[in-house]
């Protein structure tokens, strides 16, 4: 069993490092306390091909898989400028369109997701369904003249504003008469669809919005994949998911921890460095163990998934809940070694605090993932 990177993998880690460094947390924090979106990072990431790097070559991405994608959105955040929507489009929307979306879907939108021309968002989340999809209310219905119509709302949806279209989730009403959740893929300009945005209490240049559908029509081929897709195709976007936000974890705890190691090395405290002390030394110690079991996790994950393993659903289920743990206490720790500073926007850390505290709650909480190990690995009752 070797667990070295190939050559191409570290190729790849430094390249991305390399172009991620050159923007950073503090262009991050500019572009979100001024309201812009980080475009010039998503279109250099683009143009390197580092977004389309999971997408199938016949469609001008990389042919790569989970693996690469994931090392791409590690190092991105571990530059302290993460990018959201690298787990909405890249790893939801390419992955559903690519493996249960039909050979005019994938011709459609593929190969504008590989060069980032285009961004798509995800909604599945409502008020009243939380993490309970199966009473989502979103409904899609048989238009008599052709198509499809598609009523419902949807919230917590990110980045809507600056996406281009959002593959929604619904249940439709089948030939059989019978509702089973379905897949939509409805451009953001489509008439009846509109959106507001969720005032948050932690600042990031991905916007959090309520989408509204009202009676908005869609032609057939916005089904994803046809009637039988269904549940497969969204289950498709599901493990990349958790594997991506786990790499953005990893990465924004690797962040942290370096700033935090950084100050403790050049503090200065009664003559000597804060780091010399084992108060300040272990706790950022324990959180390098941490995330590097997390990032061991994630590859895994990755790993397993690429190569078509059952096992996936589970390895993509610890990662995520390892590295949403990893990251918040690495976070936490380099606040606390800092000080005061570490509230303070100067030094970067204190921002963060948001971003990984919300990787605990999404796109699936703590508690759930709990809940799935409780029962499909342990084999003990299920309590819900």
């Amino acid at each position: 069993m070797d667990f070295t990177e190939s050559q191409e993998h570290r190729m790849l880690r430094s390249s991305v490092s390399s172009m991620a460094g050159k923007y950073g947390q503090e262009y991050l924090w500019a572009k979100a306390k001024a309201g812009e979106k980080t475009t010039e990072l998503w279109t250099e990431a683009s143009k390197a091909g580092f977004l389309g790097v999971a997408v199938p070559e016949e469609y001008g991405g990389g042919g790569g898989g989970m693996v690469e994608l994931a090392i791409v959105t590690e190092e991105i955040a571990a530059a302290g400028c993460p990018l959201l929507l690298i787990v909405v489009s890249p790893a939801i929307a390419a992955t559903v369109i690519a493996t249960s979306g039909t050979t005019q879907q994938r011709e459609r939108w593929l190969p504008g997701i590989a060069d980032g021309s285009v961004k798509f968002s995800f909604a599945i989340t409502e008020p009243d369904a939380g993490t309970n999809s199966h009473n989502i209310t979103t409904s899609a219905r048989r238009d008599p003249d052709g198509g499809w119509r598609l009523s419902g709302h949807k919230y917590y949806i990110s980045g809507v504003d600056e996406s281009d279209a959002t593959l929604v989730v619904a249940r439709m009403q089948d030939s059989k008469g019978t509702l089973r959740p379905a897949m939509f893929l409805v451009p953001n300009d489509s008439p009846g669809m509109a959106y507001q945005p969720i005032e948050m209490a932690f600042l990031a240049a991905e916007r959090q919005f309520t989408v509204f559908f009202d009676d908005v029509h869609l032609p057939d081929e916005a089904l994803v994949g046809g009637e039988e897709a269904g549940l497969a195709a969204l289950f498709a976007g599901l493990n990349p998911e958790r594997i991506t936000v786990a790499a953005q974890s990893n990465g924004l705890g690797r962040y942290a921890l370096a700033k935090g190691a950084a100050y403790a090395r050049d503090r200065e405290v009664w003559g000597r460095p804060i780091g010399a002390h084992q108060a300040v030394a272990h706790p950022l110690a324990k959180a390098h163990i941490e995330l590097e079991l997390a990032r061991l996790a994630t590859t895994r994950a990755a790993w397993l998934y690429d190569a078509g393993d059952p096992g996936a659903a589970a390895a993509a289920n610890v990662a995520k809940y390892a590295a949403a743990e990893a990251a918040i206490n690495a976070v936490d720790a380099s606040v606390q070694v800092h000080g005061g500073n570490g509230m303070s926007a100067e030094y970067g850390i204190g921002t963060l605090i948001g971003a990984v505290r919300t990787t605990r709650i999404a796109p699936v909480s703590a508690e759930m993932i709990l809940n799935f190990v409780a029962q499909h690995t342990l084999g003990l009752p299920r309590s819900y």
